[in-house]
């Protein structure tokens, strides 16, 4: 009942309208033609109706303007004008919940966009920050249809506007499953966390062409802004996936984590795992020696409820680790120190890390639990001349500002300015507690006696064996494990393999937590 252009043709009653409109639908759920789809699927890639189908829940996607067409004239424009637009909106549900979306569908004018396709996106993003519901975005597109010029780079002016807007209002995911490249990519830089597929998806501000014409460098799309590089490199991208089918389940685990809003708390599940189920394998897990790495991995693995952990920014920064779990069925954001990697130590981009991550939870009422082996700041002169004064502060600021409860747990060494800015009691933790095993100092023994006894050292008959009775005597008076615990500055010494029981009943009482921030327009966080 249409033409090949896609116009209705008349009838002549009821039933034969309704059947033109049957016929329409079709068209437009199949899309521009059997060839594009094919040329979609021989490059690795999903059409945007099928990603549609494997993030939301079986039947529950109402799409939103699925007639739309463009009006633009001129380059041939007015001979070609699909359904959707290029653009596919509307809402569904994931795990029963409602969820917004948006799809840019490649295989019409490359997804590129226009009037027409930005004005559907800004209807679905104020629908969504309306209902109070996640907003995902799946990207494929090819950046502005420059046949309708300043129109479409206008379209995207008021999708930034939005994603800023809805900040810490809703969760918002971009989920990059193709090209993204220019100011396009600046909307999934606005958004909570971006996911990327290898080998399809790729981000930059500026192509290879341009990066060769400019600087002469030679390099491909994906060692441009592809997956890799955002996920390791760049710190772009919060997860990268072999394909769409495990980006986009992945995606539904993540929501399944989050609360639909900025007023609601995460959801809670009914936990199997024990409340008070003790952790004794904690006990080998971590050395007391400090200077022995172990992985954080696993201490995490045996406090979560069964041992579940979706950790954000994996390998980016990988000497802090950033976790969302679940503790007697309740979403906590876990920030734990990595000793695996550069024994660690806080630098630029871990305090970076780590504080988008704090923001994020005390945005969405997510609890945090902040697990401390830390050695200090890392030294150097590229990192004092990349400013990790004001790197560092940004994780000092994300930790001060936050008001949801806030718990850390000092497992071995916390030494220094380090210590402070890792939610010391002093900047405003709720509850601080330590391990037997702690170290809580200005910082390690060995510099502290190197400073404090230089001259005794010095003018011993034996040197190494004076410093070495310095550090035993500097240990024995300000690093034993209760120093901290005798003024105050940690509520409580605790076993171990008591920390899961030990927290859990913590967030119980905290559940109730009401803090205010004093009134003001917004703080000025250090850049």
């Amino acid at each position: 009942m249409s033409n090949l252009e896609g116009a209705p043709v008349e009838a002549s009653d009821v039933r034969g309208r309704v059947a033109e409109l049957h016929a329409i639908r079709e068209q437009v759920r199949r899309g521009p033609s059997d060839r594009a789809t094919q040329a979609q699927k021989a490059k690795g890639k999903l059409t945007a109706r099928e990603r549609i189908d494997l993030l939301l829940d079986e039947g529950s996607f109402s799409e939103v303007e699925p007639l739309r067409r463009h009006r633009a004239q001129g380059f041939g424009l007015e001979a070609k004008r699909p359904y959707t637009d290029g653009v596919i909106t509307g809402w569904g549900t994931v795990h029963g919940r409602t969820v917004f979306v948006y799809a840019h569908d490649f295989r019409i004018f490359g997804g590129a966009l226009g009037e027409a396709h930005a004005t559907k996106i800004h209807k679905i993003m104020d629908m969504a920050i309306s209902a109070g519901a996640p907003l995902v975005s799946l990207n494929d597109g090819a950046g502005a249809r420059i046949q309708e010029g300043v129109s479409a780079l206008a379209g995207y002016g008021g999708i930034f506007q939005r994603n800023t807007k809805a900040s810490g209002v809703i969760p918002q995911i971009s989920v990059m499953l193709g090209p993204c490249a220019g100011g396009a990519a600046y909307s999934p830089a606005l958004t909570d966390f971006v996911f990327m597929v290898r080998e399809t998806s790729q981000m930059f501000i500026t192509g290879p062409d341009v990066v060769r014409a400019v600087t002469g460098e030679e390099i491909t799309q994906n060692g441009l802004g592809g997956a890799d590089v955002h996920a390791e490199t760049s710190g772009v991208a919060h997860f990268a996936y072999d394909d769409e089918e495990t980006c986009l389940e992945e995606v539904r685990y993540l929501l399944s984590l989050l609360p639909q809003n900025n007023r609601e708390n995460p959801p809670r599940v009914a936990s199997e795992d024990p409340a008070d189920r003790t952790g004794d394998t904690l006990l080998d897990l971590v050395p007391a020696d400090g200077n022995r790495p172990y992985d954080m991995r696993k201490v995490i693995e045996e406090l979560v409820d069964d041992g579940d952990h979706l950790e954000i920014h994996e390998r980016w920064a990988t000497n802090i680790i950033c976790a969302l779990a679940r503790l007697d069925g309740q979403v906590v954001g876990i920030v734990a120190n990595q000793p695996q990697s550069l024994a660690g130590v806080l630098d630029i981009e871990a305090s970076e890390k780590a504080a988008r991550f704090i923001q994020m939870c005390d945005a969405f009422n997510i609890p945090i639990i902040t697990l401390l082996d830390v050695p200090g700041f890392l030294p150097g002169v590229d990192q004092e001349h990349g400013g990790i004064i004001r790197h560092g502060a940004k994780l000092l600021y994300a930790y001060c500002n936050a008001t949801v409860p806030r718990i850390s747990v000092i497992l071995r060494k916390a030494y220094g300015g380090a210590y402070i800015v890792m939610d010391s009691q002093s900047i405003g933790a709720d509850l601080t507690y330590a391990w037997p095993t702690n170290e809580i100092a200005v910082m390690g023994a060995e510099g502290a006696a190197n400073v404090i006894f230089r001259k005794q050292i010095a003018e011993a008959d034996d040197p190494e064996a004076m410093r070495a009775r310095m550090v035993k005597e500097y240990k024995a008076e300000l690093m034993h494990p209760y120093y901290a615990a005798e003024r105050g500055l940690i509520d409580d010494v605790i076993d171990p393999v008591e920390t899961r029981s030990v927290l859990i009943k913590s967030l119980a009482m905290l559940a109730t937590k009401h803090a205010d921030l004093p009134s003001r327009k917004h703080g000025n966080p250090p850049q």
